[in-house]
């Protein structure tokens, strides 16, 4: 089997499960990480017994590497990405995107001039429950999609100092939605809030939005709950689909019977990256692009801006 030569930049919490898969997959080859934490990097160049550098440069130019994840803070998403389009090296980076859409532009602009694959790491795309949804929807079982609504709420992870909860929690579903509904974002209203101390950003947040299909979705997310809830319900005209994404079980409601469907449980993260990997390899089109991610980025910034406006913001 053929092996891609990779790097990851960023081994932090999220960086480090992609390291991890990473050592496991037999269609790739960890080469070098890198993380600005020296005591971070040591510990898990050590674990899984690869070359670390403090300083990310050192991994773009290993000419053997052909694909980098980008795992950095949201912050230095452009920055980091850009030096390794700029390298030449095929790019998966974590959601979002980036934390503002110009950026996101750039980033795309630059992918697609160099002819390196730009892919976001939406990573619910992922959950065998949501790829079970798609295929149900795509046969038309709950008829046509009414509406959806979902859940996201737990609490609050002291690492995330750069964004609010809205971009890094709110944009998983957000993403969902877009690919489910097969349908560009219409009109946002949102509704923001602050209730915790030493968090700079928004800490809860209500976000309604319309699709020019006529979909429309309600999202509930926040950093406020003391325990975890990742769930989604899509009403059709002749049914209901209910996806529990932590326990990665879907139920099919219908006029005269409830079912759940059975699903083989999977982890999300190493089927996206074996994904990202089989791109790389056969030259095709990443599953999620940088596109998607732009996508997904718009609507959250419409949120934010509907809140701060109180108004109902339109998108092209």
């Amino acid at each position: 089997m053929k092996e891609t030569n990779v790097g990851v930049i960023g081994v932090g919490a999220m960086g480090y499960n992609h390291v991890r898969i990473y050592s496991e997959l037999k269609c790739a080859n960890l080469l070098a990480i890198s993380d600005m934490m020296r005591g971070t990097l040591d510990q898990v160049s050590k674990e899984f017994n690869t070359v670390g550098y403090v300083d990310y440069d050192n991994i773009l130019q290993i000419e053997d590497i052909t694909a980098v994840n980008i795992c950095v803070p949201t912050v230095f998403h452009k920055e980091v990405v850009l030096r390794a389009i700029e390298a030449g090296k095929n790019v998966l980076v974590e959601k979002p995107i980036a934390p503002k859409l110009p950026e996101a532009r750039e980033m795309i602009k630059a992918a697609e001039e160099t002819g390196v694959k730009l892919m976001t790491g939406h990573v619910e795309r992922f959950n065998p429950a949501v790829q079970k949804a798609k295929e149900l929807l795509d046969q038309e079982i709950i008829g046509n999609i009414v509406s959806a609504s979902a859940k996201r709420l737990g609490p609050y992870p002291p690492r995330i100092r750069d964004v609010g909860v809205s971009i890094d929690l709110a944009i998983h579903d957000i993403d969902i939605f877009h690919y489910l509904f097969k349908s560009p974002a219409k009109t946002v209203y949102a509704n923001m809030g602050n209730r915790l101390k030493g968090c700079e950003f928004e800490d809860h947040a209500e976000i309604m939005t319309k699709y020019q299909n006529g979909v429309v979705s309600i999202l509930e997310t926040n950093w406020l709950t003391p325990y975890k809830k990742r769930q989604l319900d899509i009403t059709g005209t002749e049914g209901i689909i209910s996806i529990d994404y932590g326990n990665q079980t879907l139920k099919l409601y219908q006029k005269d019977h409830s079912e759940n469907i059975p699903i083989a449980n999977k982890e999300p993260l190493k089927e996206e990256l074996k994904s990202f990997i089989d791109a790389v390899d056969n030259n095709t089109k990443p599953p999620i692009t940088g596109m998607d991610g732009y996508n997904a980025l718009e609507v959250v910034q419409a949120a934010i801006r509907s809140t701060k406006e109180s108004t109902l913001v339109h998108l092209n």
